[in-house]
């Protein structure tokens, strides 16, 4: 992969104070500080917090894997049975105007750029639902003059005439705009901080409207007030150390729940990969210590679906699934369309790791003795 960088002026913003609910700095001691003692007591409490999570996640719970992965085993089927719930994301446009260092669609990267017309849409949406999926994840680059808010609210629009549950994963929207989604049919919508960490954020995202750090943190926020119905977050693992965002994001989770408790939260496992770009994650996450995070996650939150993309080996996959992880994608393209087009499968956002097809990938979780759900919802209960 190679690509040629445009040098411009980074953007270096202004001083973030993160809020109260959010702030994990408190608990980052309960991380370095935790022993053996404190781990079995976080495996075995009824109601586990944020200080049972900081144990968790701890070197201190390394060797106490195995009796992690049953408790996630037990608690993952007590509240999503032996089952998965499959999804399936379609990328509508690559067009983008901020300049993410880690992304394949930065708008530095000179590549050819592309996005569904009507035809071209309708024609993505047959082939998927042949291919059994009821739930879309809709996803573009930041927002341009390509791809603006009427191009996205339009595809949603069209998606929901055929999917029972159609999701977005894109650029930070206005709260008219959020209402205007789930009037066209949007059940869920994923906004992704990256990272949490101020310091790391702004080097990270050089311009464009992904700059504005507390923007971004309060679009969930936005976005459940407007009427959307589950919200995903999420951190791209790789970019700094985790602990930090680990403990970010499971705060965040909690206080959406608290505050919206009549709406769903998940929580998705982006771990790095390789991209059009290079960039090389200077915190690479090995398996063991991903599968503990997972784990944690499930222990600590047993109730909100724990995502995992095709971003992860096949090998990884059926070994964590119905292991803390509830909800999957299968047979995922990173470029925009490349299900009924078959050219059309150049210059993804990421490399894909798990390439099975939905066939192949069902038979797996058969195998494991767990069930794939294509169908989660039904039409007839969108707003």
């Amino acid at each position: 992969m190679s690509a040629i960088i445009t040098q411009r002026k980074p953007y270096k913003g202004k001083d973030v104070t993160l809020p109260d609910w959010l702030d994990p700095a408190p608990w980052l001691e309960s991380v370095a500080g935790a022993d053996a003692s404190r781990v079995r007591a976080a495996l075995t409490s009824d109601s586990p917090d944020v200080n049972d999570f900081a144990a968790l996640i701890s070197p201190a719970a390394g060797p106490f894997l195995d009796e992690m992965a049953r408790r996630a085993r037990t608690l993952t089927e007590h509240h999503f049975g032996r089952t998965i719930s499959l999804y399936v994301p379609l990328y509508l446009a690559d067009y983008c105007s901020s300049g993410c260092i880690y992304c394949g669609f930065s708008s530095d990267r000179t590549r050819p750029r592309r996005k569904l017309g009507a035809q071209d849409l309708e024609r993505e949406i047959k082939a998927l639902r042949e291919m059994g999926f009821d739930e879309i994840l809709l996803l573009t680059g930041d927002r341009t003059t390509e791809a603006d808010f009427r191009y996205l609210r339009d595809c949603v629009a069209s998606a929901a005439l055929s999917f029972s549950t159609v999701a977005v994963e894109t650029f930070t929207l206005k709260a008219d705009e959020y209402r205007g989604l789930v009037e066209a049919g949007c059940t869920s919508v994923a906004l992704y901080q990256e990272t949490y960490d101020p310091k790391a954020y702004y080097p990270l995202h050089r311009w464009g409207p992904k700059v504005h750090y507390e923007r971004r943190l309060m679009g969930p926020e936005l976005a459940l007030s407007a009427g959307v119905r589950m919200m995903g977050l999420g951190v791209l693992l790789g970019l700094i150390d985790p602990v930090f965002d680990l403990l970010a994001v499971f705060r965040h989770a909690a206080y959406l729940r608290r505050k919206f408790w009549q709406c769903g939260v998940s929580v998705s496992f982006p771990r790095m990969r390789p991209q059009f770009g290079d960039y090389e994650p200077p915190h690479p996450i090995d398996d063991k210590a991903f599968a503990q995070y997972i784990f944690a996650f499930r222990i600590c939150m047993p109730e909100i679906p724990l995502v995992l993309s095709t971003r992860e080996s096949a090998r990884f996959r059926d070994g964590i699934a119905g292991t803390g992880i509830s909800k999957m994608s299968v047979a995922s393209r990173t470029t925009v369309g490349g299900y009924a087009d078959e050219d059309g499968r150049e210059y993804g956002q990421f490399d894909v790791s798990d390439e099975r097809d939905v066939d192949a990938f069902c038979a797996a979780l058969r195998a494991g003795g767990l069930e794939p759900v294509f169908k989660n919802g039904d039409a007839a209960y969108r707003s």
